[in-house]
């Protein structure tokens, strides 16, 4: 239908001249006016709404165009579940939407997940899927979550029991099959075990890993010791080993999770499967702080994961992972910048049968709209280094009370760098109970304090260490936890000025704001300050005034 094509009394659609023939034949006066009236407004709302359709499309068409021109600085991508599979991709009709969805959302990646809890796509689906989106111009890559794989754990019913022979046999099967279709394949963050199994209670106390007849001693006697010695050996010959033989092109990624302080517990051992896999993800997803279910990770988490993952893996680490479960607009949007504040090179979007349902929908129109400054934002932030506070979190390393305390301190307005290991040159630290790890802590902290480096301390940590260093010298700040680092949120503006005041003192910054204020600092003089507050604030850098509106973000780059 043309712009000069309408309906009228019911007909179909026709020529406007001709209705403008059939009103100049009604009865004059009142009829004839009202059934002029009648036409110029139809003709005026279809006008719009054509006009409204013309420049929908063409912002779909820019944002697709720009995600293909940017997408060597930052892309995105989104997830097709195993049974999303089944549901949206079954069919070409089903593939066509998709891909249109895909494209009005500015997504460039697909990952085709192959299996998923006990459920595995149908190859011929998967096969048919990946090369209409290779031919529409996407990226393709496969994805397997581990979920049911074989006998249940006695922990998380989601989980498996990979002493268990049969079960590590299903797993070969898994990548085996999914590396027969895909040169890069990514494993969801349930790549873990929590049994503790009369099997698995026999392996630990016998300090020996079993696959394929083969034995392979374990470090320690704890679970941390027998699992993190179990799951790098699973990753190596019932993963890789088995993917590479099939497809010796084929790229695995490990997807950690965000839950960063409980990897080691459940087999996670971040130093040796970086290195050991192709690749590295982040999971970014820290929700709504608020939500009932899903709540009581700040915004912050995803920045902090993000870059010390990065740390540790380099050019491997490669993306952030977050998804829609409890979140509003606004925590969405916050779990983007984070993820590209944090330095990722794409961002996953999971997962796009979820996307369609709940808050999903919302969370998209939002995000299409902020894709433009987000990548302008990803750009900036490639090309320079941080600046600010070394918060040291050695691998492997225990919270004891402290659980993901440096997420609460980076809402405190602190600009941290986090690190695995402490930077000789550090001009401040931030150090929590989590540094006991490092067995030459002591001399590193008295180090710092005899250079008169400002430090910030948790009570925690205070409170286990003994003798050596002094803690009582000016350039110390204790930090009181008392085992609640969301206890940090109650923390006032002047109590927080104060402590900023001796923290930033090193790097000539000066910063006030309330609390829930990140700020993110760079060595050329640039920054970000994102307000994670329901009102508005005002705060002051380098005796600057800025004005923040409610949950939005303000840069300056030099």
């Amino acid at each position: 239908m043309t712009l000069f094509e309408f309906p009228m009394r019911g007909e179909k659609a026709g020529n406007v001249w001709s209705n403008i023939l059939w009103l100049t034949t009604m009865k004059t006066g009142y009829s004839f006016i009202k059934g002029l009236a009648r036409f110029v407004c139809a003709v005026s709302l279809y006008a719009a709404a054509f006009s409204n359709a013309a420049n929908a499309a063409n912002v779909e068409a820019e944002l697709w165009d720009l995600a293909n021109k940017q997408k060597q600085v930052h892309q995105y991508s989104t997830l097709f579940t195993a049974h999303n599979v089944r549901e949206y991709l079954s069919s070409e009709s089903g593939i066509e939407e998709a891909i249109e969805w895909c494209k009005n959302t500015g997504v460039t990646k697909v990952y085709l997940e192959t299996f998923r809890s006990d459920y595995t796509a149908r190859e011929a689906d998967l096969k048919r899927a990946k090369q209409m989106f290779l031919d529409a111009g996407f990226e393709v890559s496969g994805c397997v979550t581990t979920t049911y794989v074989g006998k249940q754990s006695t922990g998380w019913e989601l989980i498996s029991c990979y002493t268990d022979t049969k079960t590590q046999d299903r797993l070969e099967e898994v990548f085996r099959y999914t590396a027969s279709m895909f040169d890069e394949i990514m494993i969801d963050d349930f790549w873990f075990t929590d049994c503790a199994c009369a099997e698995c209670e026999k392996a630990r106390k016998a300090g020996v890993v079993t696959i394929d007849g083969a034995e392979y001693p374990v470090s320690g006697d704890t679970w941390e010791d027998y699992r993190c010695e179990l799951m790098y050996r699973l990753s190596k010959e019932k993963v890789i080993g088995p993917a590479k033989k099939v497809n010796p092109d084929a790229k695995l990624i490990i997807k950690y999770p965000q839950w960063y302080d409980n990897f080691h517990n459940r087999g996670y051992e971040v130093a040796r499967e970086t290195e050991l896999f192709d690749k590295i993800w982040v999971g970014t997803e820290t929700r709504d702080y608020d939500d009932p279910r899903w709540g009581g990770k700040v915004q912050y988490e995803a920045y902090f994961i993000m870059r010390w993952l990065l740390g540790i893996g380099g050019d491997k680490c490669a993306g952030g992972w977050f998804d829609y479960l409890g979140t509003t607009e606004h925590t969405y949007i916050e779990q983007a910048r984070q993820t590209v504040l944090g330095g990722a090179r794409e961002s996953m979007l999971f997962c796009f049968g979820g996307l369609q349902g709940s808050t999903g929908p919302r969370n998209i129109e939002a995000l299409r709209k902020n894709i433009p400054e987000l990548l302008e934002v990803a750009s900036e932030v490639r090309s320079r280094k941080l600046l600010g506070i070394p918060a040291y979190k050695p691998i492997n390393s225990h919270p004891d009370g402290e659980s993901y305390v440096f997420d609460f301190v980076g809402m405190l307005g602190l600009p941290l760098v986090p690190c695995h290991e402490l930077p000789e040159d550090a001009k401040a630290a931030f150090f929590s109970v989590h540094s006991l790890k490092d067995p030459a802590l002591e001399r590193k902290l008295a180090s710092m304090i005899d250079a008169g480096n400002p430090i910030l301390i948790t009570g925690g940590l205070a409170a286990r260490l003994e003798g050596e260093p002094d803690l009582e010298a000016e350039n110390v700040r204790l930090l009181k936890v008392n085992g609640e680092p969301k206890s940090l949120l109650d923390l006032k503006r002047p109590e927080l000025d104060a402590l900023r005041s001796e923290m930033l003192e090193p790097f000539d910054v000066e910063f006030s704001a309330p609390n829930k204020v990140g700020l993110y600092l760079y060595t050329d003089g640039s920054w970000v300050i994102e307000n994670f507050n329901d009102t508005p604030v005002e705060v002051v850098l380098n005796g600057t005034t800025h004005e923040l509106d409610a949950r939005s973000w303000k840069y300056d780059w030099k």
